[in-house]
């Protein structure tokens, strides 16, 4: 079979440590290397040292990611290569180990990469993706104080569209502060809310004590935090959503 590249590393990523494989035309030389940052970088100029500028590794958990943030800096190609396709190879033999198997398909051409979008846009995603995620835990606090509410025989979720709203919040903190007049409770409403006054007096009316009033104001307070932190990603992403469209229309009325 015909060699497509004549340097290659090829990688067996983990937790702890990284197993490197480089064939040249000299042969085969394997070293270990833990994943700690000096010891990364260590890879990479041993990488260097030998010539190679092709490097494939199995996309492993996130354990690959500071490998590939470290080599893309240099003129290095990087194959980040399902691990399911390099089991699929034929002729894979169960003695041979992982980064030499990856580096001998490699030499052959046998590997295609994954697609891995550039630093930036992977820096945008992992913005969107953890905003997603405050906002998912979000509705899950609100799911807890609504389980509060009911524990409390308080039907407020059955009168009002939404338990995050204006209205609400109001009602909520005069209940924290001690407040268990329904007709009291009501007259915080707002807006269309307060056509329903005799059905939201009647949902008011329920029998709260310290405990359920304790984990209210510590719901409250989370649910505080996680919109503070949600509004400053959303700085953040504007800011860096604006950054690529500039460059992207600068880049477009140059071409033209």
């Amino acid at each position: 079979m015909d060699l497509v590249y004549s340097h290659v590393c090829g990688l067996d990523v983990h937790k702890k440590s990284v197993v490197s494989c480089i064939i040249t035309a000299e042969g085969k030389e394997i070293r270990t290397f833990s994943t700690m940052t000096d010891d990364l970088i260590a890879l990479k100029e041993f990488i260097k040292s030998k010539g190679c500028n092709v490097v494939a590794m199995e996309s492993t958990g996130s354990y690959w990611k500071p490998i590939y943030n470290l080599l893309e800096l240099e003129d290095i190609k990087i194959l980040l290569v399902n691990a399911k396709h390099i089991k699929n190879v034929p002729g894979r033999k169960t003695d041979v180990k992982d980064a030499e198997w990856i580096a001998s398909l490699l030499q052959h051409g046998l590997l295609q990469g994954s697609f891995v979008p550039d630093r930036e846009q992977r820096e945008l995603r992992e913005l969107v993706r953890y905003r997603k995620s405050l906002i998912e835990e979000k509705s899950r606090e609100l799911n807890r104080i609504q389980k509060v509410l009911e524990g409390a025989n308080i039907k407020l979720s059955s009168v009002v569209s939404d338990i995050n709203g204006a209205s609400s919040r109001s009602i909520l903190e005069a209940i924290i502060n001690g407040e268990e007049n329904p007709e009291t409770l009501a007259e915080l409403s707002q807006g269309k809310l307060k056509n329903k006054m005799d059905e939201l007096k009647r949902a008011l009316k329920g029998l709260i004590n310290h405990h359920q009033r304790m984990l209210l104001e510590i719901q409250l307070r989370h649910i505080d935090y996680l919109d503070e932190e949600i509004a400053k990603l959303d700085e953040v992403l504007f800011s860096k959503i604006e950054k690529i469209i500039c460059r992207r229309s600068s880049t477009f009325f140059t071409l033209s």
